[in-house]
C-alpha cells in the first residue's frame, strides 16, 4: 500500500488518518516513512515512522449528514433526511465532543468505519465550531452592575451552562465558540 497524505488507516488496533508524510532515504541507511497520524476517536496526534516495505491496513471512512432528534436517557438518536433511517449512539461511544452544544433539529456529520456494505461502525460526529442558542435560565444582576465588565452564569436551550456578559437576558440568542465553550456575541433574532 502506498502511504500517503489523508489516507485512513488501521494501525495498533486503533485507526487514524494520516495527516502528514515525508519519504526520507538516507545516505547509507534503508529508507523509511515519516508520518503524523491524527487518531480518530481520541483526536491525539502522533509521530510515527515505517520502513518504506511495511503493511498497513487501509480502511474505508464514509460520512454522512445526519439531524438531531433527540436524547433518551444515554442514548442520542438521528435520522438521515434522504432515507429517513434513524440511529442511535450510546453517550459512552462519544468521545472528544462538546455534545453539550448538540441542538435538536441540527444537521451534523457522523463518521463510520466501513467494514463490509452491512456493517458500520460509529467512530465519531462533529458539532460545528460555533453555534447560536437561546438563553433559557440567567442569574439575576443588580441594576447598576452592568457597568462593571462582569459576567453571570447563564442556561441555554440545550441546558448547557455558561460563563456570559452580564446585560444577556432570557430570550436572547447567543454564538458560542464550541471549541472552548465560550460565548462570542449575541445576535437579534
Amino acid at each position: 500500500m502506498n502511504i500517503k497524505k489523508g489516507l485512513y488507516i488501521q494501525w495498533n488496533k486503533e485507526i487514524f488518518k494520516i495527516i502528514d508524510c515525508l519519504h526520507v532515504k538516507p545516505g547509507n541507511g534503508y529508507a523509511f516513512i515519516r508520518t503524523k497520524l491524527k487518531n480518530l476517536i481520541t483526536g491525539y496526534v502522533l509521530e510515527s515512522n515505517f520502513s518504506a516495505k511495511h503493511k498497513l491496513k487501509k480502511v474505508e471512512i464514509e460520512s454522512r449528514y445526519y439531524k438531531y432528534l433527540y436524547k433518551e436517557r444515554n442514548i442520542f438518536y438521528f435520522m438521515d433526511d434522504s432515507t429517513y433511517d434513524q440511529i442511535q449512539i450510546e453517550k459512552k461511544l462519544i468521545k472528544n465532543t462538546n455534545i453539550e452544544f448538540l441542538k435538536e433539529g441540527m444537521k451534523i456529520p457522523i463518521f463510520f468505519h466501513v467494514k463490509s456494505k452491512k456493517e458500520k461502525i460509529f467512530l465519531f460526529f462533529k458539532i460545528p465550531s460555533t453555534v447560536i442558542l437561546e438563553v433559557k435560565q440567567t442569574e439575576y444582576v443588580k441594576k447598576g452592575d452592568t457597568i462593571n465588565n462582569t459576567n453571570k452564569l447563564v442556561i441555554l436551550e440545550t441546558g448547557t451552562r455558561l460563563l456570559t456578559p452580564s446585560f444577556l437576558k432570557i430570550g436572547d440568542f447567543v454564538k458560542i465558540n464550541t471549541k472552548n465553550r465560550s460565548y462570542i456575541e449575541r445576535i437579534k433574532k
